[in-house]
């Protein structure tokens, strides 16, 4: 009698088939006297289509919607059907005395495993086996801790449901909005509430009226030769006080202060400090990539794929935690030691260097770990002329935030002083480094000239450095400038900002249980925001121009048509309230599943309307 293992992939299988010593290879799968290993190729098991329940569906037709099976079918994918019927024979073999699911740990993994194992009609007991990492330790460790497979029944509960939902949604509303409008208009879910916030921005660029407004500068002079700018401070302007909308004041006080002298009023120095940057979780390491390298969601999550799977060398990828969970403490002074190489490795001594290594609240903290911890590197060693360009570059990113999150704080001095000339104010900024701290990692880095919000690794904005000031000093006027400007649109959503604003959707929602599902979930999950961007591309809503997202017309009118339920992202705020209700046994999935019914029923008569 043998134990039967289904991974998610066939490298994921022979990492497991390395550690249980199955090397007697056969189509599909590796074995010994013990153990047999074998694997899905993603999903092999899919939900039926309509014209799978009845043939005639297969034509769209407005009478037949909506279509609401009475109980959800299940069908092989056509292309994968070889390695399915392998996982079958295996699964209803009388030889296979016990299965071990080995997907990945993760809503979406279990789904894979328990279509298969629907699909099959097996009833033998199953484990679940539960990994970060595919290293060999972290998978021995996950064997030897493994747990009946009915404890993570809630979990393919809230998967199931989910799969059904969108099923339901996306075909019927895909259906009748295409034929109330006789134009192909895929929708759903997800998809249609991010495409609306692609249109909203462009929307606001289009409504935009810029403004002309004008500033001041002035260059002073020190009695001891040394030289700094300050820019006219306008009282009369709360919203903005260094602009003025009228050219002629502005001229005004250029000429008023022209080769006047002044006194340094005030000199204020003010100790300032940024926490070195949390770690990575999907999302975030996406973000990055595409500000930093230019990469899409979609290339990053590929590579970070590859770094976990093929390479071994990070954990996880597919998380939407950034801490780690308190197990891992112990362990990380040895990740740390196996990336003191190259460049890394004076970052690297540091931390061993310390008495004790500070693991705050902002890395280890259980409370906020679900499914995965952070995204950290493994430990595993890996010159990285071994990796391709791409798997490098993110490579170098996952460690450099890896390194950094233990490094002290930057701190630095920000002076701020104001110049009277001629009762007219003029401020001027600076600072002075006074620990380089965890920036040290991205010293190398070219400042961007404006920092991207919540970026955190870019550098700010870099501010003049200021001689020293001395309340009281005199100073003389040496040239005066009226820089004339315009005020700016919203910027165009590029991936990086539009994975924010899916990440974040409940920011600006009123209800509060609302905004509470969606801050732990926003639009998609970490895993699926990728696609749905590509999904969107694909449709023909959005085209990439350059690093920007931009709605087609297609798009534009598919949001000007579509009821408000399902551009907002209210809809999915209670919805994934739900499946999550339904994952920890608080929901009964029924319930969540009869409301989806009914949301149903009102698009298709929505749509024709």
């Amino acid at each position: 009698m043998k134990t039967l293992v289904i991974a998610e992939k066939p490298s994921v299988g022979r990492d497991i088939a390395r550690v249980l010593k199955c090397g007697q290879k056969g189509d599909g799968f590796l074995q010994n006297e013990k153990y047999i290993i074998s694997w899905a190729i993603g999903h092999l098991v899919t939900l039926k289509e309509p014209e799978d329940y009845d043939p005639s569906m297969k034509k769209w037709r407005a009478g037949d919607l909506p279509i609401l099976p009475s109980s959800m079918g299940l069908k092989s994918m056509p292309n994968t059907i070889k390695q399915l019927n392998v996982l079958k024979n295996f699964l209803i073999s009388d030889e296979t005395e016990e299965i071990i699911c080995a997907t990945d740990s993760g809503r979406e993994g279990e789904l894979i495993f328990r279509y298969i194992y629907k699909w099959a009609g097996c009833k033998k007991p199953v484990k679940r086996l539960w990994i970060s990492s595919l290293t060999d330790a972290a998978i021995s460790e996950g064997l030897a801790k493994m747990k009946p497979a009915a404890e993570y029944d809630n979990l393919y509960a809230s998967a199931r449901c989910r799969a059904e939902a969108d099923w339901l949604v996306g075909m019927n509303a895909t259906r009748a909005f295409t034929l109330s409008r006789n134009e192909l208009l895929p929708m759903g879910r997800v998809q249609t509430p991010t495409l609306a916030m692609l249109v909203n921005r462009h929307n606001e660029i289009l409504a935009f009226n810029a403004k002309d407004f004008f500033e001041v500068k002035a260059d002073f002079a020190q009695q001891s030769g040394e030289k700094y700018s300050g820019t006219w401070i306008n009282k009369k302007n709360e919203e903005n006080d260094e602009r003025t909308y009228n050219r002629e004041e502005a001229e005004a006080v250029a000429e008023k202060i022209k080769d006047a002298t002044g006194i340094i009023e005030s000199v204020e120095t003010e100790e300032k400090r940024r926490l070195p940057p949390q770690l990575f979780d999907l999302t975030e390491l996406q973000r990055e990539c595409n500000r930093k390298l230019g990469f899409s969601a979609k290339k990053t999550l590929e590579t970070a794929q590859s770094l976990y799977e093929k390479h071994k060398l990070i954990t996880y990828p597919r998380t939407d935690s950034r801490y780690l969970s308190e197990d891992i403490a112990p362990k990380l002074k040895k990740t740390i030691e196996a990336t003191a190489t190259g460049e890394y490795k004076s970052f690297a001594d540091y931390l061993l260097s310390l008495p004790n290594l500070p693991t705050t609240s902002r890395i280890i903290n259980n409370a906020k770990v679900t499914d995965h911890h952070a995204i950290i590197p493994t430990g595993n060693k890996k010159p990285l002329s071994a990796l391709s360009a791409d798997e490098a570059a993110v490579y170098d990113r996952i460690l450099r935030n890896f390194l950094a999150a233990f490094h002290p704080a930057y701190v630095y001095d920000e002076t701020t002083a104001i110049t009277l000339v001629e009762n007219e104010s003029f401020r001027s900024k600076g600072r002075v480094e006074k620990n380089i701290g965890w920036m040290a990692l991205y010293s190398h880095e070219k400042p961007a000239k404006k920092p991207a919000k919540n970026s955190a690794t870019n550098p700010e904005e870099a501010e003049e450095k200021l001689p020293p000031l001395i309340k009281g000093e005199p100073v003389t006027v040496k040239g005066t400038e009226v820089l004339h400007k315009k005020t700016q649109p919203p910027k165009p959503h590029t991936e990086a900002t539009l994975l924010s604003a899916m990440e974040h959707a409940g920011r600006h929602i009123e209800d509060e249980a609302l905004k509470e599902a969606l801050k732990s979930s926003g639009l998609g999950t970490p895993a699926t925001r990728a696609a749905i961007i590509e999904k969107l591309i694909s449709s023909g809503y959005i085209v990439r121009v350059k690093k920007n997202l931009t709605p087609t017309e297609k798009g534009i009118k598919l949001i000007e048509i579509v009821p408000p339920e399902m551009r907002q992202p209210e809809t999915t705020g209670k919805w994934e309230r739900a499946l999550t209700k339904i994952s920890r046994g608080e929901m009964d999935e029924v319930r969540f599943m009869e409301s989806i019914r009914r949301y149903v029923v009102y698009l298709v008569k929505q749509a024709f309307n």
